[in-house]
């Protein structure tokens, strides 16, 4: 029952974002608490990770190294390229900008497991760009947005040390001093997870009501052509790093579903509601995407072992 729960995670996004679009009160009343709600969300995910997540990255730090330059080098300049092309005003562009400079989803390791891919790959890509997150989101903020809006990126860096990287320290703690209490309550954290990213996609929604039903559809086309550009990119990376096919739908995975979460998070705690929008709606609907792509990809398994 806990595990079908966080299975319909997309269903959980959307419903959230009705209600808070039909009656925002409910949802608003979550703001003060974004900040613990995200932090819930990863000491839930630190409590599910282990020391052998990581063995990819010593066996082959090279394959490692190469799927995180794909990660932050497609999505942050495809995020910068389209709001340029398209004139976002501030706000919006450094929505898209948050998108690209965030870490991979935790939820892209259930994808990457759905789809039959590199499982261990995808949890080492994850695990290193989010323990990376505090250096690098900051960073590529200010080099993507900096001349567009003030960016603190020192703020930014505390943020995500408290939100991010404390709690995920916590959660691995827990599991491995405490693994049979841990264990226990194992099935709870996904759903837990999956409860905290739809309340807070759905109280962005409900914060931008009034601006939501004035949206251009561009902004949409923007969000589906990022998201679609992340995989598609994510996939010729590979091929140019000359991975088996089983690694570079791995990689077309991590590089376009974003952890847009913590965008949103982000956005609301630095900037503006409207900054959380473009970040809200990515988050949506990178998970319905992948969903679909992981059911067509688990159907197509390639036989190819790399020895990489």
């Amino acid at each position: 029952m806990i595990r079908r729960f966080a299975a319909l995670m997309p269903l959980w996004v959307v419903a959230l974002g009705i209600v808070g679009y039909l009656y925002p009160p409910p949802l608003v009343w979550f703001k003060p608490y974004l900040e613990w709600m995200f932090f819930g969300t990863m000491l839930g995910i630190g409590c599910t990770m282990q020391f052998s997540d990581f063995r990819p990255l010593v066996r082959h730090p090279h394959l490692v190294l190469l799927g995180l330059l794909a990660q932050f080098i497609i999505m942050p300049g495809c995020g910068f390229l389209i709001a340029k092309a398209l004139h976002f005003p501030p706000e919006l562009f450094l929505g898209m900008i948050l998108v690209g400079v965030v870490p991979g989803a935790m939820a892209s390791n259930v994808v990457s497991y759905l789809a039959r891919t590199d499982v261990a790959y995808s949890i080492a890509l994850t695990s290193t760009a989010t323990l990376l997150s505090p250096i690098l989101t900051p960073a590529l903020t200010y080099l993507y947005a900096g001349t567009v809006i003030h960016i603190d990126s020192w703020a930014m860096c505390l943020s995500i040390l408290k939100i991010v990287l404390l709690p995920l320290l916590i959660g691995f703690s827990l599991k491995h001093f405490c693994p049979k209490p841990v264990e226990r309550i194992h099935d709870v954290f996904p759903a837990l997870s999956a409860l905290c990213i739809a309340i807070i996609c759905g109280m962005v929604v409900a914060l931008n009501q009034s601006r939501i039903a004035s949206l251009s559809l561009v902004i949409f086309l923007a969000i589906f052509t990022h998201n679609l550009l992340g995989y598609s990119g994510g996939y010729v990376a590979g091929k140019l790093f000359r991975f088996d096919r089983r690694r570079r739908r791995t990689l077309a995975i991590e590089v376009g579903m974003q952890n847009a979460g913590l965008g949103a998070v982000l956005a609301i705690a630095h900037f503006s509601p409207e900054t959380a929008l473009i970040p809200a709606i990515f988050a949506t609907w990178c998970v319905i995407t992948a969903s679909l792509l992981a059911r067509y990809w688990s159907r197509q398994v390639p036989q190819e072992v790399d020895g990489n």
